[in-house]
Formats: structure tokens, sequence, C-alpha cells
């Protein structure tokens, strides 16, 4: 099967570290005019190394800003073809009792997980929609499913809500020609909170989650890459609303 992507003009948030510079490198390989869109600026020149066209430093919680940078991109290229809405995470949470979370740290994590994701949609969709030919894949995670090994509840509810989003922009740009799709990660070493979160666990649980994968493996940054670049794809064009849950067989 051969996934063209020569001239997509691609834009992947998130792209500083992990998962996302995997996106970023593997779409630029193959031909792709990327941008990368992230908080870290150091992280960035990283995603630049890795084959991105432009960069930019873009907070997802602000609307405005993100329509700039969508319409710049926009107008630079020509069109958008490709969203990846990889930004997200705990943001440096840990489990607590539901009693003891406060207003900021919910707050904060739809603002990571959702609100940011829903920007971007809005963001790209006009200029989708006018070139009748779109992808957006939404990295969600399998805590999108189920519980979440994080136990943050705060995280689990965005990730579901992130979910709840793909299917409903599904249902909605299906007829400009736009399929709206999910990843959903298992455990995947790809960056400091996911290395402490890991390390957290010690010899026995790790061993238990491993043993729980049916691979027998964690997962790797190119893993979540690949099926992202499947779904992007033009062989993918009659897959839309799904969840594809990427987890060695976890799930």
């Amino acid at each position: 099967m051969n996934l063209e992507f020569t001239d997509r003009r691609v834009v992947v948030t998130g792209a500083a570290q992990g998962i996302g510079r995997a996106i970023v490198q593997s779409f630029a390989q193959e031909g792709a005019k990327v941008w990368a869109l992230d908080l870290d600026r150091e992280g960035l020149k990283v995603a630049a190394d890795a084959g991105a066209n432009a960069t930019r430093v873009l907070d997802l919680s602000e609307r405005s800003a993100v329509a700039d940078v969508m319409a710049e991109m926009a107008e630079t290229l020509g069109g958008i073809d490709i969203l990846v809405n990889c930004a997200g995470g705990v943001r440096g949470q840990v489990a607590k009792p539901v009693e003891e979370v406060s207003e900021p740290e919910w707050l904060v994590l739809f603002e990571a997980n959702v609100h940011g994701a829903f920007w971007c949609s809005q963001g790209v969709a006009p200029h989708m929609k006018r070139g009748g030919f779109g992808r957006i894949v939404n990295i969600s995670s399998g805590a999108g499913l189920r519980p979440s090994l994080t136990g943050i509840q705060g995280y689990t509810a965005a990730k579901h809500a992130l979910v709840g989003l793909t299917k409903q922009l599904s249902f909605e740009l299906g007829p400009f020609g736009i399929t709206v799709n999910s990843v959903a990660p298992g455990f995947v070493l790809s960056n400091p909170a996911t290395q402490r979160q890991w390390e957290s666990y010690g010899p026995e649980g790790q061993a238990r989650l491993v043993e729980g994968i049916h691979t027998r493996r964690l997962g790797r940054p190119q893993d979540i890459a690949e099926a992202v670049m499947f779904l992007a794809s033009d062989a993918a064009g009659w897959i839309s609303g799904q969840i594809l849950s990427v987890d060695g067989g976890r799930s």
C-alpha cells in the first residue's frame, strides 16, 4: 500500500516531543509540508530538525491565536489538508481523591486535551471545505475508552470528551470530503511525564502492565505515528468517526 503525502499540507500540534515529533518526522519523510505547533520553544527546534517546514509557539487555549495561525498557514501554502491534534497530557498532575481536585486542575486538563483540539478543528474546517478534502486525526488515549492508568479524573473525562468530539465532527464534516478519526494510544514512553508514570509503578507494577499487553512490550512513538499516517492517507478515505486503539492488544 502506497501512502502518498507529497506536497500535502499538514499541521501537527503537540509537535515538540515524543509522539508529536514522530508524526512530524513521518509526514516530512513522505514529502508533506508540515507546520509544527507547541508551547515548547526549545522542543520545536528539534521538530524543525525532524523536518517541519515551519514552527509556531502557540497556546492552543487561545482561540483567536489558533485561528490566526491556521489562516496564516492556509494563505502561505494555499490550503490545509491534514490536521493532527496531538497536544494534551496530564499537565504535571498526579492521582488524588476526587474531593481534593481543585477547579483549576480540572479545567486545565480540558483546555489541554479538548479545547485546543476544537479550536484547531474549527480553524482548519473552512480551508478544508474550500478544498473539498480534509483529514483530522485526534490523538486520544485508552483513557478515553476506559478508566485511566493515571487515576486522574479530569484526564479521563477530557479524553472521553475528545472521543465524542471526533464522532460528532465526523458526522458534521463528512459531507465536505473531510474525515475525522482518532488514534487511542496505549502506554507509550514518549516524554518525561510518561517516564515518571512508568517509574512510579515500580518493578512489580511495570511487570503487571507489560503482562497485560498481548505483544508484551510498551508502545513507541513511531507506532502511533504510523497509525496516524494511515488514517490521514487516501487509503483511509472511507474511514471516519472511528477510534483506533494502538495499544499492543491491551484493549
